[in-house]
Order: C-alpha cells, then structure tokens, then sequence
C-alpha cells in the first residue's frame, strides 16, 4: 500500500486530492490546526482507506517531528504534498505595510515547514523512490499587487522544491499552480467579494492524479494545461 502525507488536510484541495487518494486505497497522513475540522475529513477518508489524523501547525517543530515519526512508524512514505500555505493579513496589503512579523510568518508556513519535512522525510522518499507535489501559485511568476509576502513564499517554494530534484534524482518533484479555486484561503484575499466564478478544488483533482500516474519530468507545471500533456512551465523571465 502506497502512503501518502498531505498537510492541510482538512479542507480544500487537501481535503479533495486526500479523498481521490483514498478512493485509490493510498494510506494517508494528514495534519491540518484545527482538530475538529481534521477528524471530520479524515473520518470520511477513513470510509475508504487507512488514515492517521495529526492535528498541529505544520510550521512548529514539534509537530513535524510526530508527522516524520509517524511516516517512520508505518513503514515508510511513497508521496509529500505540501499543501498547507498561510496567506498573510487579510485584506491583502502593499509590501510597505506587510510588516517583519507578517512576513515571517507566511514563510514559516510556505517556505520552512516545507523545507523542514523534505529534510527529516528525504530518506523515505529516496528509498521508495517516491514524489514531493508542492502547491504553487501563479503569484510565484506574476506581479500582483497585495500579493507579494505570499508570492515571493511561493517563489521560495517552487525553487527548493524543483532543486530538490536536481539534487536527488531518485525522487521526482512538482511545483504544481493549480489555478484560481473556491477556497477558504481565496476568500480571504476577496474579503466580501462573490468568488463563485472560481472553481471548486475538486476540479483539480483529476489532473492532479493524472500527474501521480504519468510521471513525467521533474519541473514546474499548471494544472489546467495538464490534460493536454504538456512540458514544464519555464517561469516568466527565466531568459533574462
């Protein structure tokens, strides 16, 4: 049985790609803050497969310490989804009002946390020569106003995430955009604003499964343009 350890879990496309993994009888790890919200998702992944529920911040050490323990404790790890991302302040604000505690935090989340587990969970990987899926966004290749703490953790995290490959061949690894979503997270960066144009996460699921399936190269994709097969995405400005 393959094993999956998927942070932010509990709602979203976390939530979604944990169901469609389920579906496919993958073991599961999950971990999301709050408690209540993590056991009600995994008890319906739990209709389908075996899942270990962790409650905690994914940025605290202490908590990536039981979520690598019990990667360890169930024989190993065949896929990382590092899903969980802070957005920062809602409304969204100018760089110049983002202030260093803000800053820190979103990258403690996005960047460290990520960085973190890859570093105690890198074994396992190698061994089951198995996949790092990291949540990107377009904001990481585009310049958008308000966006920029989250953006630049964004950035951060498609860079270490595309050089841990370049650094182990034995494991693949994606920087995935999954596009615009109707997300918890979405709303917060349109406080007040309708966004039921946007699609809902488990939209992205199927290309995200494909992606599990196929395999291809190692690189930087959008999730919109996986169906048509396509090559990794060269980040905007690459060139120069």
């Amino acid at each position: 049985m393959s094993t999956a350890l998927i942070t932010g879990g509990s709602a979203g496309l976390g939530r979604a790609l944990g169901l469609a993994l389920a579906e496919q009888r993958w073991r599961l790890v999950v971990d999301a803050r709050s408690h209540g919200r993590l056991e009600q998702a995994a008890d319906e992944m739990r209709l389908l497969t075996d899942v270990v529920a962790i409650p905690g911040d994914v940025s605290d050490p202490e908590h990536q310490a039981a979520l690598a323990a019990e990667v360890e404790s169930g024989g190993g790890l065949d896929l990382l989804v590092n899903n969980a991302s802070e957005l920062g302040p809602s409304p969204l604000r100018p760089l110049a009002d983002l202030t260093d505690a803000d800053l820190r935090g979103i990258l403690a989340t996005n960047v460290e946390a990520p960085h973190a587990l890859v570093r105690q969970l890198l074994p396992f990987l190698v061994r089951a020569r198995g996949v790092v899926l990291s949540l990107s966004s377009d904001a990481a290749v585009e310049h958008y106003p308000g966006w920029g703490g989250y953006a630049a953790s964004k950035a951060a995290l498609d860079h270490l995430t595309l050089t841990l490959a370049a650094e182990n061949p034995e494991i693949t690894a994606y920087a995935i955009d999954p596009g615009d979503m109707r997300t918890e997270m979405h709303q917060r960066a349109f406080p007040g604003e309708d966004i039921s144009d946007r699609p809902y996460p488990e939209t992205v699921v199927p290309e995200l499964m494909q992606l599990l399936r196929s395999r291809p190269a190692s690189g930087r994709y959008r999730a919109a343009d996986l169906s048509a097969g396509s090559r990794p995405v060269e980040p905007a400005g690459a060139s120069r």
